[in-house]
């Protein structure tokens, strides 16, 4: 009997350390992330500080949200909401704001924190006529493409943390300082693996990368959307081709949530690889985090190059 209760105590004991670190206190802020990028970096700022509600996911297009009672539930009880702004959820998140009746989190409140707001918008355009397509006017709301932008929103969004929950500030502040000295390693190393892509001419069916065209030093030759958020139609996808042979690329680079086909006809022609990017945490097995993001897109675009 003593062997059994021994046996029994030893499991406990070792199940533990993982229970404990699943566990949310009950002062945790209810977190609601438009995005998985957003979702993962509150989670390495805020730790078990926080309880993190992630409303889309990598295979989903960002523009294209339902604004489903779950959604409008998990805004009505959130403290805060981490979104990336700049008109990325302009078509569903003023929804949700209205139908929660959340004050604490409505634009202009300490509970709403729009991450583009923390960097330097790019394609920012010179006019506003939506007959050009998904225009935004801050400019391109895709910022989590360049590592060096994730940077930029943590300080901003640790800062906010500390702010509605003062409590816990020495916590977000020393999380950030943990993540900080990881983000910096790891963005050192992936510059200069990703090197001899300097210059590499690239198609990209959306433009969506322009930050990680900006930071690697890609150059965008065409795009397969003839305005941004039209697809394709067969005669755009010919005029790209006949473009190539006076203007050639190395690869074609599309989004995990992206409509493959047109990516592929032209590939297919042009004698080009489809590199195939996650766009964000959870657009491929690797991706599993904001590491393992910047990890697979790089090793990615680099076996493309070769």
């Amino acid at each position: 009997m003593q062997m059994r209760f021994s046996s029994w105590k030893q499991a406990e004991w070792a199940v533990l350390p993982a229970l404990l670190t699943l566990a949310t206190p009950a002062h945790a802020l209810k977190v609601f992330a438009c995005e998985p990028e957003w979702a993962a970096l509150t989670r390495e700022l805020a730790g078990s500080q926080a309880s993190v509600y992630t409303a889309t996911q990598a295979l989903q297009d960002p523009h294209l949200v339902q604004a489903k009672p779950s959604l409008i539930a998990a805004v009505r009880n959130a403290d805060l909401v981490v979104c990336t702004g700049a008109e990325l959820e302009v078509a569903w998140l003023p929804l949700l704001l209205r139908q929660a009746g959340n004050p604490k989190v409505q634009p202009g409140q300490p509970g709403h924190f729009e991450a583009a707001a923390s960097v330097r918008m790019l394609d920012v355009p010179a006019r506003l006529d939506r007959a050009d397509g998904d225009v935004h006017a801050e400019g391109n709301p895709h910022i989590q493409t360049d590592p060096r932008n994730m940077a930029l929103v943590a300080v901003s969004l640790a800062h906010r943390l500390s702010q509605i929950d003062p409590a816990q500030a020495r916590a977000y502040e020393a999380r950030l300082a943990d993540f900080n000295r990881r983000w910096g390693v790891a963005l050192q190393r992936w510059s200069q693996e990703a090197a001899p892509l300097r210059g590499t001419p690239i198609v990209v069916q959306h433009k969506g990368f322009p930050y990680l065209e900006n930071w690697l030093g890609l150059k965008q030759v065409a795009a397969l959307e003839p305005k941004p958020g039209i697809e394709p139609s067969s005669s755009h996808l010919s005029g790209v081709l006949k473009q190539l042979q006076q203007q050639p690329a190395k690869m074609v680079i599309r989004a995990a949530y992206n409509d493959g086909r047109g990516a592929q006809w032209l590939a297919e022609r042009a004698k080009l690889p489809v590199v195939v990017l996650p766009f964000t945490v959870g657009g491929s097995e690797r991706a599993k985090d904001l590491f393992g993001l910047f990890d697979d897109t790089v090793a990615r675009l680099l076996a493309a190059a070769k």
